[in-house]
């Protein structure tokens, strides 16, 4: 009886051997999806880095050509303010020598008329160019 004792013990340990070598398989077939996800993973993680990485390269080249194109405007409103102050300098400049030559010419007129001789040409006869009036219609939101 001692010997069935034994055969029984040991065909109750080749069972309980069996019952954990299929538990063990089991898990070794779950570890090794488990494993295959986890590589997948982490090539899917590796991809979306590089992803990353290209992105913000192209968000640094977008950030730099904005970040010229800010200069070239600011450069751009400073010629147009130094232009518009030259444009002022001229437009007063010429208001001033307009406003020294027109008492000059009506002082010479007079002394010609005394001479008998014909009058001088108005700026406007003489040239369209010397009119004031060109002037103002060039820069009158300066006056």
């Amino acid at each position: 009886m001692a010997d069935e004792q034994e055969i029984m013990c040991k065909l109750e340990n080749i069972l309980e051997i069996r019952n954990k070598t299929v538990q063990m398989q089991k898990i070794k077939s779950r570890l090794k999806v488990e494993f295959d996800a986890l590589e997948s993973e982490e090539k899917h993680l590796k991809e979306y880095k590089q992803e990353m990485d290209l992105l913000l390269q192209e968000k640094m080249a977008h950030v730099e050509e904005l970040r010229l194109i800010h200069a070239d405007i600011n450069v751009m409103e400073s010629t147009i303010k130094q232009s518009e102050n030259d444009l002022n300098k001229l437009l007063e400049t010429t208001r001033r020598l307009h406003d020294e030559y027109k008492p000059l010419k009506e002082h010479v007129d007079a002394l010609r008329m005394t001479l008998g001789l014909h009058r001088l040409p108005n700026l406007n006869e003489e040239e369209e160019k010397l009119s004031l009036e060109s002037v103002y219609s060039l820069g009158c939101d300066a006056w």
